[in-house]
């Protein structure tokens, strides 16, 4: 993937607040087995950590916009083209053109979501989440949350071979949770049932989906302030990248790996052919009237 070298990178949509202690929180994701399953779990991409059973009461949102790292050094797409947490920026600015750009194409009103970089633990309105979680979107403040060390746990824990697409691929399934937020669909996922065939799966492959969409139209998604495409160019190695990680986040994978068999009736995300069948269907199509995986 390569961004604009020449762009000015907006990073307003992005909270850096990677080294700031956390005060407080009533409940934490601690070592041990605790650990490890909250560790497995979360790998797949979340919706919240309270959804995972994770947290305490609920805490504040992270506030403010605080100026972090992001702020101060990732300014023009040649940063993002060679910076992980410039790329991470760039693929939310990305992301965040293309369906504000696609809702009002249907005659719709996109509300932009912030990306917030944390390290250790955060508090957020769907309660208080270490980095074990994973990455995860909270519908109720409408904020994806995202430790960066998660993408060296993607190729140590789970086996993935990483690379700069992997990454955008995880940041754009959390931006699909937002659009299912926005267009009511995510609530069907609040059903508490689990298996192959559940409103959890369906939910997770559509946002697998979504992240497909954004990637066939995010190469001719004009910014809004330079009116050029952000992200100029994707390969055949880029998609590849992608469909290494849907794979790697399965839950036939991840049960495989991790228990030594398959149990299909408690997936909650869906297996790894059909992370990456959805995730496909979306970037061959580019539309994302094709991304019904409740029919």
């Amino acid at each position: 993937m390569q961004f604009d070298d020449d762009a000015r990178l907006d990073t307003s949509g992005v909270k850096d607040v990677r080294g700031r202690r956390v005060p407080g929180g009533r409940a934490t994701v601690g070592g041990g087995i605790a650990g490890i399953l909250a560790l497995v779990i979360g790998l797949l991409f979340g919706v919240g950590p309270d959804q995972l059973g994770l947290t305490g009461e609920p805490e504040p949102g992270t506030g403010g916009t605080a100026v972090g790292e992001v702020q101060r050094s990732c300014l023009t797409g040649r940063d993002a083209n060679t910076r992980e947490d410039c790329r991470t920026a760039a693929v939310v600015r990305s992301a965040q053109d293309f369906w504000g750009q696609e809702f009002a194409r249907r005659s719709g009103r996109y509300a932009p979501a912030s990306t917030v970089l944390f390290t250790g633990r955060v508090d957020t309105a769907c309660g208080t989440a270490t980095a074990a979680v994973g990455p995860f979107y909270c519908p109720a403040d409408r904020q994806v949350y995202l430790d960066m060390d998660f993408f060296h746990d993607l190729r140590t824990k789970l086996g993935a071979t990483g690379g700069p697409f992997a990454q955008a691929y995880v940041v754009a399934h959390e931006y699909g949770h937002h659009v299912q937020n926005l267009t009511g669909t995510l609530a069907r996922a609040q059903d508490g049932r689990q298996g192959a065939g559940s409103n959890a799966v369906r939910t997770e492959l559509q946002a697998d989906c979504y992240a497909g969409v954004w990637a066939r139209n995010a190469v001719r998604t004009p910014d809004s302030a330079t009116g050029r495409p952000l992200l100029r160019a994707l390969t055949e190695q880029d998609i590849a990248e992608a469909l290494d990680a849907a794979a790697a986040v399965g839950d036939d994978r991840i049960q495989a790996r991790y228990q030594g068999r398959v149990t299909p009736e408690s997936w909650t995300h869906g297996s790894a052919r059909e992370r990456q069948q959805w995730f496909l269907e979306g970037y061959r199509t580019g539309d994302m009237a094709r991304c019904d995986t409740f029919r």
